[in-house]
């Protein structure tokens, strides 16, 4: 069975990225619970997620294009359910770290190859909006993923959920094996000839470099507020549970709202300047959010301003960067999810680090160093737009 439309193909897609990228995000609010389990070394675990996800981006993401996409996806979702049932009775922190990294890098594999999938079967010209469906999906995933964490452990413990998750993911598996149309590779070259196309393809684009910088230090600023977010709220003066940490991601559930909006503003050639609108957004935030170390309001609203800016600059960088191309978009999704992962394990450390050295107030700084260093990105890329444009007059006056 194949699906009719594109449309209704990338809201399947949409829902498959939700549900797999949930696989990685189901751990955070349940550190302080995972830890009591296995000890200090297990906070590595987020780390040690984005680190798979990275690999997976250098690794698995480039196979995108010169491989049968159905097979893959549905292989690669195979292997996350198996790491996430050994994430579940790991015997060891290291076997649970280890598993970790896994889910990291399979989810990562089945979710970029489907979103370069998906801006590749819709019009030019709706584009944005599909990117903005794949990536509302996955907003929802990763907010639903902690409330769901939050209740089910509280529930029934944190490894029933693995369990659950895992039989969700071959669920997954079953269902696109059925629905995913086949289709020949696009690309007929070789794995190591793609690698250098990849590495070609970045070099030669300035314009996919300055976007995947820009993403970087927005996925850092994610990685700095959500990796030490639940101890905030664990600790004094909240004390909240792990159902409550998980109902707070709710709040940040604008972010879902804003890809809608801001992949319909991409389709109308607004991508620049609300990514710099977006950046500044993202900076104040961190401001508010110091605040919200002592005030539960000021939290809130911080976490609801840092999640639309960082979101909806993510689905501009893919709006932009998909649109260099019309074909072989799995190198494109490769180098910019390289850049954009990488700064979320940064990001991810550099909190954890300043949240055991300073407290809360230091994050906040992190956070807004991450946004700040952006928003410079940004202003040389409108630099050098307005440098490239200011050419093409004057050869067009000559």
């Amino acid at each position: 069975m194949t699906l009719e439309t594109p449309r209704r193909l990338i809201w399947l897609l949409a829902l498959t990225y939700g549900l797999t990228i949930a696989n990685i995000y189901y751990c955070q609010p349940l550190l302080p619970e995972i830890t009591g389990s296995y000890g200090p070394a297990t906070p590595a675990l987020t780390t040690l997620n984005q680190v798979g996800y990275a690999l997976a981006l250098v690794l698995i993401v480039p196979l995108g294009d010169i491989v049968r996409r159905r097979p893959l996806v549905c292989l690669l979702l195979c292997v996350d359910a198996m790491a996430l049932i050994l994430t579940a009775i790991a015997p060891t922190v290291g076997v649970l770290l280890a598993a970790g990294v896994v889910v990291g890098l399979a989810s990562a594999g089945v979710v970029n190859i489907l979103v370069a999938y998906a801006a590749t079967v819709a019009a030019d010209h709706e584009r944005g909006r599909a990117v903005g469906t794949m990536l509302t999906g996955g907003l929802t995933g990763v907010l639903l993923s902690r409330t769901v964490a939050g209740l089910v452990s509280q529930a029934v413990g944190w490894r029933v959920l693995f369990l659950a998750a895992a039989a969700v993911t071959l669920v997954l598996a079953a269902t696109l094996a059925r629905t995913m149309a086949p289709a020949d590779p696009e690309v007929s070259i070789g794995y190591l000839a793609q690698l250098r196309a990849t590495v070609r393809l970045a070099a030669t684009e300035p314009v996919l470099r300055r976007r995947s910088a820009i993403g970087a230090c927005v996925f850092a600023s994610f990685g700095v507020f959500w990796a030490t977010a639940a101890f905030l709220l664990a600790g004094p003066p909240y004390h909240f549970s792990a159902a409550a940490i998980g109902l707070v991601a709710l709040v940040g559930g604008a972010g879902v709202l804003a890809a809608r909006l801001t992949g319909r503003a991409a389709d109308r050639g607004w991508q620049r300047p609300m990514t710099g609108l977006l950046l500044v957004l993202g900076a104040v935030s961190f401001a508010v959010l110091w605040l919200g170390g002592q005030h539960l309001t000021w939290f809130f609203v911080g976490l609801l301003a840092v999640d639309i800016a960082i979101h909806g600059t993510h689905l501009l960088n893919l709006s932009v960067v998909y649109g260099l191309t019309s074909a072989a978009r799995s190198r494109i999704a490769s180098v910019y999810m390289t850049a954009y992962t990488l700064g979320g394990v940064i990001g991810t450390a550099a909190g954890v680090a300043a949240y055991e050295l300073a407290g809360w107030g230091a994050v906040c700084v992190v956070g807004a160093v991450c946004m700040i260093t952006g928003l410079a990105v940004w202003i040389r890329d409108c630099r050098s737009a307005g440098y490239i444009a200011l050419n093409e007059r004057i050869r067009g006056s000559a």
